[in-house]
């Protein structure tokens, strides 16, 4: 995890509840941040956070360009925001999350086309699919889903209000593009010059730019390209002739229509922050004058084996094939191992292991099972502290992983309902541990649970008449088909060994 995302403390369950009463001098003591701190890609540092509007925060994350099933990177960024919209939320925070669809795209047509359908046909069976996917890992959805074709007008409102700005200007081709060198603050968020932009490898020299930097917020409709790509900008008002909206520009609009021209937080990949996200601000701040988001915030790259995830490697998992494999919730749990920023190494042992940390504190919650009535989260109560400190620092989720490790530890110890309702209302906050301990432990059985019953009954009779040999090799019997007995004070368990 990066070193200045770590949390700044070091709490232990030793810590009585009369030190965590003494307020101000336990955060001295231990250095526990007392509000979020989120780090900030623009000014490359950890600030405090408070939204524009108090007790209300307004983020938008750049979605899913839908012409193929989502992979596991696509998976990595929606859990980073639904961990970032639920932790605002158990914060007292009413959020709007807004997190778009790109529904025209260069790939979006070329995949349409050669399954001869209409785009509309391909998106549409694209978005159930990134639904039903992403409903299954447990994500929330977004407050809104806005799709780029139904904000078109929008758009070339937008466009119209950066050409009367000098900002944007007509090419040959009939393409609209922006002047990036008429933009003052390009490059803020990428941190590059102008010139160190222009000579990097990602600059293509079209023609009909001014600059090789300038980049497209109209393109010109092509012969060849189906009806259904195109729109006529002449007939909503705009002398832009047949074509259809550049891929930055869809964000701006969008944003500025859902949450307004600034609001607190924007999301994405940290492949996006250039140049899909300089694009953006250069759009939106050159319309308008105002800062286009007070936060932007970036989730790390995902590797496979620790390279680089790619078709051309072989490396490439698509949601549903590591579903196929894996339950949903231990592959969550896995994302949630890792700090968003850092970068993602996905692997079969990796999972296996957040499989078997997600088994301890579900064996925790089954042992102990959580107090009937289940009160609010009581945020001065020690593990809670710890808790919400390490998600104030910047999400941080291993270490709020750890508290809840130490937590079910506790839980062992003490035999508390009541701990072990927190560590079921904790797990919550990430969304975890909310299933039926016994349904999960037991998950993926090789034996059906009547014959699982009929041998642990077998088993409780052979020990009552001292035929231990017989008890011992009824155990090694289900141990064999993947089954393993656990004897407690209160009976014999089991669960699936996978």
């Amino acid at each position: 995890m990066p070193p200045e995302s770590r949390t700044r403390f070091t709490l232990t369950s030793s810590i009585s509840a009369g030190d965590f009463a003494r307020g101000d001098a336990l955060r001295h003591r231990f250095e526990i941040p007392m509000s979020l701190r989120i780090y900030n890609t623009l000014s490359r540092a950890l600030e405090d956070f408070s939204p524009i509007e108090p007790g209300h925060v307004r983020m938008y994350v750049c979605g899913m360009t839908i012409y193929d099933l989502c992979h596991i990177g696509h998976a990595r960024m929606m859990m980073a925001f639904d961990v970032v919209q639920r932790w605002l939320k158990s914060s007292g925070y009413r959020v709007t999350y807004v997190r778009n669809i790109t529904d025209i795209d260069d790939k979006i047509i070329k995949r349409a086309v050669e399954r001869g359908i209409t785009i509309r046909a391909l998106t549409d069976e694209m978005i159930v699919a990134m639904h039903t996917d992403i409903d299954t890992l447990g994500l929330e959805r977004p407050t809104l889903e806005p799709r780029a074709t139904e904000y078109v007008p929008q758009m070339l409102q937008l466009i119209g209000q950066l050409e009367s700005k000098g900002l944007a200007y007509r090419a040959a081709s009939g393409d609209v593009n922006y002047a990036v060198r008429k933009f003052a603050g390009y490059g803020k968020l990428s941190g590059k010059s102008l010139d160190e932009l222009r000579a990097g490898e990602r600059v293509e020299v079209q023609g009909g730019k001014e600059d090789p930097l300038d980049f497209v917020l109209w393109k010109s409709a092509k012969p060849a390209e189906p009806d259904d790509a195109k729109w006529n900008a002449d007939a909503l008002g705009y002398a832009y002739g047949v074509g259809r909206p550049g891929w930055h520009i869809e964000c701006s609009a969008m944003s500025c229509q859902t949450l307004g021209e600034t609001f607190d937080i924007h999301g994405g990949g940290a492949d996006l922050q250039f140049p899909h996200h300089e694009n953006e601000i250069a759009q939106s701040e050159g319309a308008t004058g105002k800062p286009l988001a007070r936060f932007w915030v970036h989730n790390g790259f995902v590797r496979v084996d620790n390279e680089k995830m790619s078709k051309s490697l072989g490396n490439f998992f698509t949601i549903r094939e590591v579903l196929a494999k894996y339950d949903p919730e231990t592959v969550r749990f896995f994302l949630l191992r890792t700090h968003y920023r850092s970068a993602l190494n996905y692997s079969d042992v990796h999972i296996d292991d957040a499989r078997t940390g997600l088994k301890r504190l579900y064996t925790a919650l089954s042992l102990v099972p959580a107090a009937q009535s289940v009160a609010a989260i009581d945020w001065t109560q020690p593990f809670a502290v710890r808790f919400k400190a390490a998600m104030d620092e910047d999400f941080g989720t291993p270490e709020a992983v750890a508290v809840l490790f130490d937590l079910a530890s506790e839980v062992n110890r003490t035999q508390s309902a009541e701990l072990s309702a927190l560590l079921k209302s904790l797990g919550g906050c990430l969304g975890v541990l909310q299933g039926d301990p016994n349904a999960y432990l037991q998950a993926g059985a090789g034996l059906d649970e009547g014959e699982i019953s009929r041998r642990i009954a077998d088993r409780a009779a052979a020990k009552a008449s001292k035929n231990f040999a017989l008890a011992d090799s009824i155990r090694k019997e289900l141990l064999d088909k993947g089954i393993v007995l656990k004897d407690t004070a209160s009976g014999t368990t089991w669960e699936a060994a996978q």
